[in-house]
Formats: C-alpha cells, structure tokens, sequence
C-alpha cells in the first residue's frame, strides 16, 4: 500500500513558483539573473496599512479572530462590492481566508464530487486546474485564442458545458494574459449560462484595480443581476495594495455556500492572521491614492514592454487591458536553432534556452494551458524591464 495520497498524482507544482525558485538560485550561484517570472508587485505595502497594523498590535488584537474573517473586515468587504461592483452582500455572505488560493479551494471542496466538471478557460492561472483535480472534479478546458484577446467566446462556453458541470472559472484581467472582459463580454457569456442553471460562476477578480486606458471593470453578477444567487466573487488585497505576504483574500457569495465554506475552513486553518486582517480593514476604507498612482506605473511598464517585445524578432505580443502581465507569442521562432545548436521545439525550451544564454526567467505557456506563448510579469523596475526586454531582443536575433 502506498504511503503517500493518489491525489498527489492528480496535480503538478506551481510552474511560476519553480521559474521563481529557480531564479533565486541560479542568482545564489553569481549568475546575473532577471526574473520576471512572479507575480507580486515591487511596490512596499502603504504606510497607511502598515500603520493599522501595529495599531493593531499594540491594542492587543493577537487572539484567534472569528474563522469567517473580523467583522470590521467582512463589513468593509460588503462595503467595498457596493461602493465599486454595485453589488449588495450583507456581512455574513462574507468569508476572509488566508490568499485568494484559500478561497479557491475551499469553494471547490465544499462543492466537487468525482466527475463533476468545472470549465477553465484558457491560458489559465496554473492553479485553477490542479485545485480542481484535488477536490475531485475534473478541469474542462476552453481553448481562448490570441485573435481573440484571450477571451472566451460564447460559442465556446457553450460548447464546453455538460450536464456534470458545476463551475466556470472568470478571472478578469487575467493571469496570465492580462485579458480583461468588457460589460458587453461578460453579458454575452451570462447569456449562456442562463441557460443552464446548474452551472455557477467563480470569478476572480484579483486584478480588479489594475486596468488601463479607459477599460471599465465589471464583474459578472454586477453585468447580469439574474446570476447573483450562483456566483462566488472572489477579491483580495494582494495586488492592487502590495500586501501580498500578508496573505489576504476573500468572497461574497450565497450564504449556503459561505457557510460550507466556513465549516471547511474551521477544519483546516481557522481564521486567517489577525493582524493582516485589521490592516485589511484600513487598505479597504482608507485613502486609495496608492492605488491609483500606482497603477499609472504598471501602464507605462506595460507600454514599454509591449513596445520592446515586439520589436523582437519572432515575438507577437499584444496589449493586454488590465493586471501587470504580457502573454506574447514565440510561434514564429519554433524550430528556429540557437548559435549552439539547439532547436527550438516549443514554447518550454525557448524559456529554457533565453534562461541560459540571457539570464532571463520567464514562464512557458504551456504550463498556463496554451503556448508558443510565455508570460512576463512586469511588476519590476524600468530599468530591469528594459534590460530584460533588450537581451530577449538579442537572444531572438541569434536564433537561424
């Protein structure tokens, strides 16, 4: 009898935390490294958050919080989807986890049984898959292409439900492409899913603070009203105020479902930190200046990438509406040949080969579901934006 679960044969390691990893020691070993493989801003977190959380601390607020999230928190939750998603939850239709990965995952277990099928669009944030498989559901996967921003189509979806499906996957903008859905996008897609009322919807909306130009964000169940008693919506503080490490997610969602949730959660961890949950509080009601300047920084990077990129020989890559991503294409370079010799047989050994003779660490498409792509998170300085972009230049010149 096997020691160790089946289930760990179900799912593979994070490929963006491997890149990362990966980085740090080639970095460890005197090599000069560029790792554009993470996802975490560059930013320090604002004083304002950091200032709420040693108040916090000194007020004596160490204790086991409540396993659903502090109230001050979950009120400010509630706040916060009616102020900016026109959306009305109460406080108890609120749950506060440990990262939006928490959240993930305990919707999923407290929903999937064996054969249950959730659809994911693809290029998919490599986690959505791999929690599916560990809950017991299976990953449905539908294919998004780069004519069509990275986006899914109605017909697709339509194509991709079956009387076992349970959930649809929304991350808007999305990690990895930076894809962002319009209102009329999203509308389209809940038609769809009117007419199938077994299916409901997860949408992460991580990145909601980080589009660009003049994109409106909108979340489904603020699109199409008559989806709100099957939608999970999924948020957290982690990107658009820098708390990343704080480890600080959290959903609204039928009460039913936030109360499964709770039981699960109550078993597993408990409630999530204390004290990051009070700094929470203050990133959600204070001042949201820090937001806002910020995100003029993430548009000019990506510009500036998105520039660079195409200016590479063999790279296509588009400008994505929203998070601080690029999903460029390599396809044109595939079965090109490196000055060593090596050919380029896809998306996984061009990030290898620009990894060894450029000292840049991206991440392969085909780990986010769909290549010749490669992700690049430009959540780092210009200056290393640009170095990075100029040897991706080189390394592409040198393929014959």
């Amino acid at each position: 009898m096997a020691f160790l679960a089946d289930a760990l044969s179900r799912v593979k390691p994070s490929a963006t935390i491997a890149v990362t990893q990966k980085a740090r020691e080639l970095k460890a070993k005197g090599r000069d490294v560029i790792s554009l493989g993470a996802g975490e801003p560059d930013f320090d977190t604002p004083d304002n958050v950091k200032e709420a959380a040693i108040a916090a601390i000194r007020r004596g607020e160490t204790k086991y919080p409540p396993v659903s999230g502090i109230a001050p928190l979950r009120e400010a939750i509630a706040q916060k989807f009616k102020r900016e998603n026109n959306l009305d939850y109460r406080p108890e239709q609120t749950i506060v986890g440990t990262g939006g990965k928490q959240i993930l995952f305990n919707a999923f277990m407290a929903t999937l049984n064996p054969g249950d099928e959730v659809v994911v669009p693809t290029p998919y944030w490599v986690s959505y898959p791999e929690m599916v498989a560990l809950c017991g559901g299976t990953a449905v996967f539908a294919q998004t292409t780069i004519d069509n921003g990275f986006k899914l189509k109605a017909d697709v979806l339509e194509k991709a439900i079956t009387p076992r499906t349970k959930w649809l996957v929304m991350n808007s903008p999305s990690n990895p492409s930076g894809a962002a859905y319009t209102e009329a996008e999203l509308k389209a897609l809940a038609d769809v899913l009117l007419r199938h009322p077994h299916v409901w919807v997860l949408t992460d909306d991580m990145y909601e603070h980080l589009t660009y130009g003049d994109f409106v964000f909108r979340t489904i169940a603020e699109v199409e009203p008559a989806l709100y008693e099957r939608t999970l919506t999924m948020n957290g503080v982690s990107k658009a105020y820098a708390m990343t490490g704080w480890r600080i997610g959290y959903a609204a969602g039928p009460i039913g479902l936030v109360k499964a949730m709770d039981m699960i959660q109550g078993q597993q961890t408990s409630g999530a930190c204390t004290i990051a949950q009070w700094a929470s509080v203050e990133a959600l009601n204070g001042p949201q200046d820090f937001v806002r300047k910020n995100k003029a920084i993430f548009q000019a990077r990506r510009d500036l990438v998105v520039s660079m990129l195409n200016q590479a020989r063999g790279i296509s890559c588009p400008s994505p509406e929203g998070a601080f991503y690029v999903y460029p294409s390599c396809a044109a370079l595939i079965g090109k040949k490196t000055p060593a010799g090596k050919v380029i047989a896809d998306d996984e050994t061009f990030v290898s080969e620009l990894l060894e003779a450029e000292g840049v660490a991206v991440v392969h498409g085909s780990a986010f579901g769909l290549g010749p792509n490669f992700r690049i998170s430009y959540a780092t300085s210009d200056t290393l934006l640009e170095d990075a972009c100029t040897r991706i230049q080189r390394f592409t010149a040198s393929l014959s």
